[in-house]
């Protein structure tokens, strides 16, 4: 196919007139036309008055030949898998979340059927327990926003969005089309599913697993290893339900998908024998914002077009060094109470695909390395990062109530004692708090620069009444499962993946690893 790019689009209009507006653009004539397809869609607001769409569209014609202005388009063409060996033994994956789930369907695209194991409950009844939690601060500590079928970003903005450059991003988005996306993900710029989208489209992942042939174990927790010889032989489980019930699978591969939360499962793996390192990750808090200033700040007032509430992706450097950025920024969405372990407070931002919410909310965060931990050990961040979330729980209450602070008085490092017109969307509920008494001064004083900094960029960022919620410890794992060229572990057949193996940070790049990952099993068996 031909690609028509650089399609200006300033008013709302049918997909069917902008084709036409790429056609005569390009002087093409629509008798040649045999398919077309809109390939990118992006929003261009660098000017605020002249917002408008920007379209590539990918266009099957019949006399190719006499367009010769139209760049061609490179397909991408899935690499085949040379299967050289008979699977004696079934593949385990340890995790349901994208890293795993994506191993598995590749797995099973491939003629072989894994087992899958998964400490939380299937995403339906996953929902339910973080309602739960929600509602009433019962937290179940093995299904929560971190545990479970779908892993920790089903309940996010469902963000497919990554910094990586690999093939297989389009693969991964077509898979979710696939199991029921909507297909506006394969070209919108900044794609998203949403919370509500994702927990229909595990499910459908889930049932074509099991019919052809894997299987799932959920309340599922591995709990120890059997090596013998440097390799694995078997996984001991324990059933978090049913009396704690042991169990035992004998296996000769698994792909080691558990999550940057896992910190029981980090624990055991360094007791084993596994290297594990240290790794840079980073901590701060949420801050939410009016919607409707966020996209006054963005889009400006002229424009004719209805869009999409605004994002935004900042970044700061200090001139100590460190770095002050927002991620996992969610429109139009709320801060979620995060917690997987009790007497703690961990904090994320969850969007529908609406993303209709009033408030907008971002994690802003500091870099943390391992210079700023106690001791050398591999799991020193985790220290670091459960020492952070006991205190927040304490300072908002010791009743998984958060500590919220606005950002007035952060700044001037005081107590709030009123909330102004920006309202807290976290549940069960907030204690208004001075969050300084809780941050590293090192942390504290990089978020007050930056933020200061953000509101030259984004006007209103820095707004009095914005609310900053604590804290937000889990953006990525502190620990890196150590794995050479062909993808494993020190341990023979073991397969370190995704998020909490330290090789991805988001939905796309840990469903990507899954893929890398559950290819390396097939080809080195």
């Amino acid at each position: 196919m031909l690609r028509i790019s650089n399609i200006k689009i300033f008013e709302d209009i049918s997909d069917e007139k902008i084709f036409l507006v790429a056609l005569k653009k390009n002087k093409i004539n629509p008798k040649d036309v045999i398919n077309w397809h809109i390939s990118k869609k992006s929003i261009d607001a660098r000017k605020k008055d002249n917002v408008h769409y920007n379209y590539s569209i990918d266009i099957e014609l019949k006399n190719e030949d006499k367009y010769k202005n139209l760049t061609k388009v490179k397909d991408f063409n899935f690499p085949k898998i040379e299967i050289n060996a008979t699977f004696n033994k079934r593949p385990v994956i340890i995790g349901a979340g994208p890293g795993g789930l994506f191993a598995a369907i590749t797995l099973i695209q491939n003629g072989v059927k894994p087992i899958i194991i998964e400490q939380g409950q299937p995403v339906e009844e996953r929902k339910q327990a973080v309602d739960n939690f929600l509602n009433n601060g019962n937290l179940n500590v093995f299904s929560n926003v971190q545990f479970g079928e779908g892993g920790a970003g089903t309940f996010s903005d469902g963000k497919l969005t990554t910094g990586i450059n690999s093939p297989f991003c389009k693969k991964v988005l077509k898979t979710f089309v696939q199991f029921g996306a909507p297909k506006q993900i394969l070209y919108i710029a900044k794609p998203h599913i949403g919370t509500d989208n994702l927990i229909n489209i595990i499910k459908n992942m889930r049932e074509y697993i099991i019919k052809n042939g894997g299987t799932f174990y959920f309340n599922t927790k591995a709990i120890d290893f059997k090596i013998e010889n440097n390799k694995i032989k078997s996984i001991i489980c324990q059933k978090v339900t049913d009396n704690f019930v042991i169990n035992e699978i004998e296996t000769d591969s698994i792909i080691l998908a558990i999550g940057h939360s896992s910190r029981d499962t980090f624990t055991k793996l360094y007791e084993k024998g596994f290297l594990l390192e240290r790794k840079n990750f980073s901590v701060g808090v949420r801050i939410e914002h009016l919607q409707e200033q966020i996209n006054h700040s963005q889009y400006g007032t002229i424009t004719k077009l209805h869009l999409p509430p605004a994002e935004y992706k900042l970044a700061y450097h200090s001139p100590t060094g460190r770095s002050c950025y927002t991620f996992c920024m969610c429109p139009g969405g709320v801060v979620m109470a995060s917690s997987s372990e009790k007497n703690t407070i961990v904090t994320n931002g969850m969007s529908k695909f609406s993303r209709n919410g009033k408030n907008a909310n971002s994690a802003v965060l500091v870099n943390v390395t391992p210079d700023d931990f106690e001791d050398n050990s591999p799991l020193a961040g985790i220290y670091f990062q459960k020492d952070l979330e006991e205190k927040a729980f304490i300072l908002g209450g010791s009743n998984y109530y958060a500590p919220i602070q606005k950002v007035e008085d952060f700044i001037k490092n005081k107590k709030s004692i009123s909330i102004g017109k920006i309202k807290p969307t976290y549940m069960p509920g907030v204690t208004l708090s001075n969050l300084n008494d809780i941050l590293p001064s090192f942390v504290s004083d990089t978020l007050k620069e930056g933020i200061l900094y953000f509101d030259k960029k984004l006007i209103g960022f820095a707004n009095p009444d914005s609310l900053m919620t604590g804290l937000e410890t889990r953006s990525s794992s502190p620990v890196r499962i150590i794995r050479d060229d062909k993808l494993e572990s020190n341990i023979k057949g073991v397969y370190p993946c995704g998020e909490g193996a330290g090789y991805a940070g988001g939905i796309m790049s840990a469903a990507v690893d899954g893929i890398k990952c559950a290819i390396a099993l097939i080809e080195n068996y």
